[in-house]
């Protein structure tokens, strides 16, 4: 299981008065597991965005912060009844839609894309630069790595953190700075919890672009001269074809 916690809104009721002033109770569940240990509820009284009241399950009793909310703390832990429905909530209502989440959602896992690409390097030390982009998976755990000719790369490597995408989903970005060198193999490996092998992506193109675009240009010119050489060749044996030779008295 995840060690961060997550939480969830349990009930919030907003009362307005004319002149703007608002009160609101909000409950939540905190938990990092189904564990019933695991699982805290929360259930805070608001006055203007101040809290007041606070009943936790972890404490097992209300608690109040101000004046009037001391007094609502003291009036509602003397109350039987009152208290121990606010303690049993971590079991009724937490507990039961917790299972739910896990089943639904949270124990689920979304397998991530690869996109590998070359850019230039900002100013480094080696003259290329791959870059491996992975998306779309969740939970966030998730180990990225690069191989060279079937060697693992540890020098020259970085990485961004599990960056959050706002919609449950995570992506990541690995950086491999090199010197190219002819016929080698680069690829990179991707390990995750929903893959039953590690997802390896190699490098079609492991040369440099300005490389690449300096060896099609000359091979650009150097069929180009031959095509020249052959049309020429073509023109000068028909030529002498057409010529008559005159005999020298």
């Amino acid at each position: 299981m995840a060690s961060s916690f997550i939480s969830f809104s349990l009930l919030f009721i907003s009362l307005y008065t004319a002149d703007g002033f608002m009160e609101s109770v909000l409950g939540r569940c905190v938990f990092n597991s189904t564990d019933l240990k695991d699982i805290e509820f929360i259930m805070s009284w608001y006055y203007n965005k101040m809290e007041y009241t606070r009943f936790s399950s972890s404490v097992g009793k209300f608690v109040g912060f101000t004046e009037r909310g001391v007094k609502n703390a003291e009036n509602w832990n003397n109350n039987p009844s009152y208290l121990a429905q606010a303690r049993g909530e971590k079991e009724r209502y937490c507990l039961n839609n917790i299972k739910i989440d896990y089943q639904t959602a949270l124990d689920k896992s979304a397998e991530p894309y690869v996109m590998l690409h070359s850019v230039t390097p900002p100013g480094g030390h080696h003259p290329s630069m791959l870059v491996c982009s992975v998306f779309d998976f969740y939970p966030k755990h998730i180990k990225v790595s690069w191989l060279r000719d079937g060697q693992e790369v540890t020098s020259d490597v970085t990485s961004t953190d599990e960056l959050a995408d706002a919609d449950w989903y995570y992506q990541i970005h690995s950086h491999l700075e090199y010197a190219p060198r002819s016929g080698e193999k680069i690829s990179c490996v991707v390990e995750y919890a929903s893959l039953k092998e590690p997802l390896i992506t190699d490098c079609s193109r492991s040369m440099p672009e300005s490389e690449r675009n300096k060896i099609a240009i000359g091979a650009s010119g150097l069929i180009l001269g031959l095509i020249l050489s052959l049309a020429g060749f073509i023109y000068y044996k028909r030529k002498a074809r057409g010529r008559i030779l005159v005999p020298s008295n």
